[in-house]
């Protein structure tokens, strides 16, 4: 799959930052162009099958990132850590699915570049009134 191309920080921030061979994604969101396409709580405003399409749009979007920063990951010893943040209704309980579909399209598309920790955290609302908000951590090669 062709990667989209690397959204614009929502705010005054950047969206990769680089420190001593380490790389942070600031927080992603299933934007297209700039908009939205999934808003709301996962479960009540957004059903589970727009769900996963938002998850994988967002990752995408965290490895269009990424690869804008790596050489088209040619620069990428691997990923570190994918962080997930989702904004779930009251008794929606299959966020681990959810991530794993996450982790899933990184270890794809990255091979053992790709294999990473992992955290999760359940939210009322996140910015944007987004479902889903992703960060992710890398190291670069060569360092």
């Amino acid at each position: 799959m062709k990667l989209p191309h690397p959204p614009e920080p929502v705010g005054h921030y950047q969206a990769v930052s680089i420190r001593r061979g380490l790389g942070f994604v600031s927080g992603q969101f299933p934007l297209v162009n700039g908009v939205l396409i999934h808003s709301g709580k996962i479960g009540s405003e957004l059903s589970e099958k727009d769900a996963f399409e938002a998850i994988r749009l967002t990752s995408y979007n965290v490895l269009s990132q990424i690869s804008h920063v790596t050489d088209n990951f040619k620069d990428l010893d691997g990923i570190l850590r994918l962080e997930g943040h989702l904004a779930c209704a009251e008794g929606f309980k299959n966020y681990m699915s959810l991530m794993d579909e996450s982790s899933r399209i990184f270890n794809e598309y990255l091979d053992k570049k790709g294999s990473h920790s992992r955290s999760l955290f359940l939210y009322e609302r996140l910015p944007l009134d987004s479902p889903i908000e992703l960060c992710a951590s890398f190291l670069l090669t060569d360092y």
